[in-house]
């Protein structure tokens, strides 16, 4: 299918040219990935729409990415990412997962009901951190809330404060306030759990149905799952919006600067206690303490910060032993066929 963008409209910028050498400027095409599925990956480039086979020679791709092709279509190379989306896999799996790349703006999206929790958001923020992505969070379903100001005032907690849009996903007018961050070439990404209204918000941004919907489970407000893949969607404004299915385990791993960064007075009273490896359980001079007790610093926040470093810490160990362990694999598959090689004489 033919398609008609300037790479620019597709969200290139100088970080992706400066990559490439004359000859692969000149004679290779540039594909952004704006689907993935289990064997097949939907590309856009500036003349049209392709499908291209996953094989197992290639790295890990995911939506949002530049792909180098050949003349002929064929896969030549990845190139670097400045922004990207992972966690640890859902359940007991060791590996991480790609969600999205070269995302500018994250919108953490929970509505103003029982499904507000202000751990989730920090956790989120953290992933937004790591990533190096503007966080902006949103408070869907203002229509149902009467009293958003409880839900403000406890946003307001957050360090340092972030920005927060309030937001009826059924008006447009009210959607439009997302508008600033979706300007041409912008790309931008939604989070956040089942049921909090993120399929809502897109189908009003692109005046269209692009994602089914659901509504929630009364007793507990919590939602049904509606999207099931990722995938870029192009905004009247010219922007990229990428949806994703609702995550309700989101595992942290390698990103202990994330942390810091969701949680930075925690971070820079750490470096205040008398001991550096203090655990902030009592210990003397403990700084983390000393701003509790005085009321400058919630329980709950630190409470939050050390769960999720515990958490990232514990993952990246898991993630990095078993590295270690493909790598070993790897060398004794490599020993066993170079021994074969010179048993069978060549």
């Amino acid at each position: 299918m033919t398609s008609n963008y300037t790479l620019l409209q597709l969200g290139w910028q100088p970080y992706f040219q400066q990559q490439l050498s004359l000859d692969e400027w000149e004679d290779a095409i540039l594909a952004r990935v704006t689907g993935v599925e289990r064997s097949l990956l939907h590309l856009l480039t500036v003349d049209e729409t392709r499908k291209l086979p996953v094989t197992p020679s290639m790295p890990g791709i995911t939506v949002g990415d530049w792909l180098l092709l050949d003349k002929d279509g064929h896969f030549l190379r990845l190139l670097d990412r400045y922004s990207l989306f992972s966690r640890k896999a859902a359940g007991k799996k060791v590996a991480s997962q790609l969600i999205a790349a070269n995302i500018d703006t994250v919108f953490i999206v929970t509505s103003l009901n029982q499904d507000f929790n202000l751990n989730r958001i920090e956790r989120y923020l953290t992933l937004a951190n790591e990533a190096g992505v503007e966080p902006v969070i949103v408070l869907s379903k203002l229509d149902c809330c009467d009293e958003p100001d409880t839900y403000l005032d406890k946003i307001r907690t957050l360090r340092p404060a972030p920005h927060v849009l309030l937001i009826n996903s059924l008006e447009t007018e009210s959607v439009q306030q997302l508008l600033p961050w979706c300007g041409e070439g912008k790309s931008v990404a939604f989070l956040g759990s089942s049921g909090v209204g993120k399929s809502t918000i897109i189908n009003t941004l692109l005046d269209k149905p692009v994602q089914g919907t659901q509504s929630i489970r009364e007793d507990d407000a919590k939602g049904r799952h509606t999207t099931t893949s990722r995938s870029l969607h192009l905004l009247l404004h010219g922007g990229w919006l990428l949806d994703t299915p609702g995550m309700r385990e989101l595992q942290l791993a390698d990103c202990e600067h994330g942390v810091e960064e969701t949680f930075p007075e925690i971070t820079e009273l750490t470096k205040q206690c008398k001991f550096s490896d203090c655990q902030h359980q009592g210990e003397p001079g403990c700084a983390v303490r000393a701003a509790i007790d005085n009321g400058t610093l919630d329980e709950r926040r630190l409470a939050s910060y050390q769960k999720l470093m515990r958490e990232q810490q514990f993952n990246t160990a898991s993630l990095a032993e078993r590295r270690a362990q493909d790598r070993e694999f790897g060398r004794y598959v490599r020993s066993v066929m170079d021994s074969k090689k010179k048993d069978d004489g060549y």
